[in-house]
């Protein structure tokens, strides 16, 4: 693999679109292609939403949120683990 740019073809909501990119990001457009479109149809098949342009917007700020949360519970969880290790470091100090 190698980072020269290629035209990658992603379909979402039954249309096709060239993206450049990488080779070695060809497998990630790949996916996100594929979660923004499985997004897109979820909230196109509720009803709720029929304009594409909104229904892109409401998928993007779906995505957002999620791709927040997530990033959040990750920091949260390194926090968390960098916490007890210097607990143990402390107890283990004032054990001596």
């Amino acid at each position: 693999m190698s980072n020269d740019v290629i035209p990658v073809t992603v379909t979402i909501l039954g249309k096709e679109y060239k993206i450049a990119c990488t080779e070695n990001g060809r497998e990630d457009l790949l996916n996100s292609a594929e979660k923004l479109d499985n997004e897109m149809r979820e909230i196109r098949d509720s009803g709720k939403v029929s304009s594409t342009d909104r229904i892109a917007i409401v998928a993007a700020l779906n995505l957002a949120h999620e791709f927040t949360q997530n990033k959040n519970q990750s920091l949260n969880h390194g926090i968390s683990e960098q916490l007890s290790q210097l607990r143990q470091k402390i107890e283990a100090a004032l054990e001596k």
